[in-house]
């Protein structure tokens, strides 16, 4: 997830910077947070390289943001835009450039916690990663990237797409409550599979792209079957653009 910052005034930049780089991390997302002083400095970077999430003052010395969001709409149209402004009068303005939300200043972390709550409904699932201490250090597996994983004699079994296993010491409570995602399903109290890479589920196990069948406990397979109808309705719905 790339994410600029948009101010004239270094102490804003740079608390917001940290803001925002806490609640990425709180969330799991793997951000690159970039600071601009002015909108012209933003754009000449924007134009070359698609930002995700922009955060941009209105009133910045001799310019004005607005001018810079619609700018940026002639060439990027999905970028989410948040302004930063001491009054919320351009409200208007800011519909017809597709502003995500106001920040009114001064703004608390608080509010920007609630604002990245309502931003990861609309990111890319691809930018998401869970941390997990095993053998040689602590590992980032982005979520995408893990087929299943396994309790089993009190350390965790995490299976990867690229035919990798990380093998982890934790509580299993602990390391679901990591997966806060839709394509994952606890088919027991101990085994969890992600959805995205099963194939079909029949009743009994999930069938993985490659053949590797996850078993679902008997009292979870109506369960089962219903979440994945519903996670393959859904990405069937979202086919074909982006995921915003």
């Amino acid at each position: 997830m790339r994410i600029a910052i948009v101010d004239d005034i270094v102490s804003e930049r740079e608390t917001l910077k940290e803001w925002v780089t806490a609640q990425a991390a709180r969330l799991s997302f793997d951000a690159s947070v970039s600071c601009y002083a002015s909108g012209t400095d933003f754009l000449a970077c924007a134009e070359k390289k698609h930002f995700d999430l922009v955060f941009l003052d209105i009133y910045m010395g001799n310019e004005n943001g607005m001018d810079t969001a619609n700018h940026l709409r002639r060439f990027d149209s999905d970028c989410l835009l948040v302004f930063t402004t001491t009054s919320p009068d351009h409200a208007l303005e800011g519909f017809r450039v597709r502003a995500l939300h106001y920040l009114v200043k001064p703004y608390q972390e608080a509010d920007l916690a609630a604002l990245f709550d309502e931003i990861i409904k609309r990111f890319s699932i691809t930018d998401r990663y869970i941390e997990i201490n095993a053998t040689g250090g602590t590992h980032r597996l982005r979520f995408q990237d893990i087929l299943y994983a396994e309790h089993y004699q009190h350390q965790i079994y995490v299976y990867n797409t690229d035919g990798g296993k990380y093998v982890t010491r934790q509580t299993f409570r602990e390391f679901t409550t990591a997966l806060t995602d839709e394509r994952f399903f606890l088919c027991s109290r101990g085994v969890l599979v992600n959805m995205e890479h099963a194939e079909d589920f029949d009743g009994t196990d999930f069938i993985l792209k490659g053949g590797k069948r996850v078993s679902v406990s008997r009292s979870l397979a109506k369960a089962a079957h219903t979440a994945f109808c519903d996670y393959l309705f859904k990405n069937f719905k979202n086919s074909g653009r982006r995921d915003y």
